[in-house]
């Protein structure tokens, strides 16, 4: 597909001349189109996975068969959004093709980097769930995903942490709708 301006006009959110292939800890969050709970729900602070939400662990586990140089570390699939650390090793690096491209540009993805590990991930996700569906609307996922470059072993583990306790949180997580709404509620604003 050619780039037009008019239709691809989404600004990235990724570093610019960052190398996203190379080794390290990648701390990454991909949330639900318009934040719906398509994965499951919250039971006592544990997360109650529906068919949906397997479909999305096993994918997300899968990943290390489709890109043998990543490595999953902690993840959780929530009810709308899913978090998880992806390692790219010093073996796997060296493993990628010497001459790939370094810096992503719209219609070309970088072999192995973590956008396009994401990218892939969320697409196998859509398509499995949209055969399931047998349709295409609403869109599974909202159009990005964040993502932060750990660059420290505190940050590491703290991050580790954030992850497990997230069921846990839900109630106050920012991703949960039903808390945004309580707190438009709790101000006295009607709509």
């Amino acid at each position: 597909m050619a780039y037009n301006p008019k239709k691809h006009h989404r600004r990235s959110i990724r570093l610019p001349e960052y190398d996203y292939t190379q080794p390290g800890a990648y701390y990454i969050t991909i949330c639900t189109y318009e934040r719906q709970c398509w994965f499951g729900d919250i039971d006592n602070g544990k997360m109650q996975k529906n068919y949906l939400g397997y479909i999305a662990h096993s994918f997300w586990q899968a990943l290390p068969r489709r890109f043998p140089h990543i490595q999953l570390d902690v993840f959780v699939v929530m009810p709308n959004h899913l978090h998880g650390i992806l390692i790219i090793t010093d073996e796997g690096y060296q493993a990628l093709p010497k001459n790939r491209p370094r810096k992503e540009q719209f219609g070309k993805p970088v072999p192995g980097s973590i956008p396009t590990v994401v990218r892939s991930f969320k697409s196998a996700v859509t398509k499995r769930i949209n055969l399931m569906r047998r349709t295409k609307t609403p869109p599974i996922w909202q159009d990005n995903y964040y993502e932060s470059i750990v660059r420290v072993e505190i940050g590491l583990d703290w991050i580790r942490q954030y992850i497990i306790n997230n069921p846990r949180q839900w109630e106050i997580d920012q991703e949960n709708i039903k808390y945004h709404s309580n707190q438009i509620l709790d101000l006295g604003l009607d709509f």
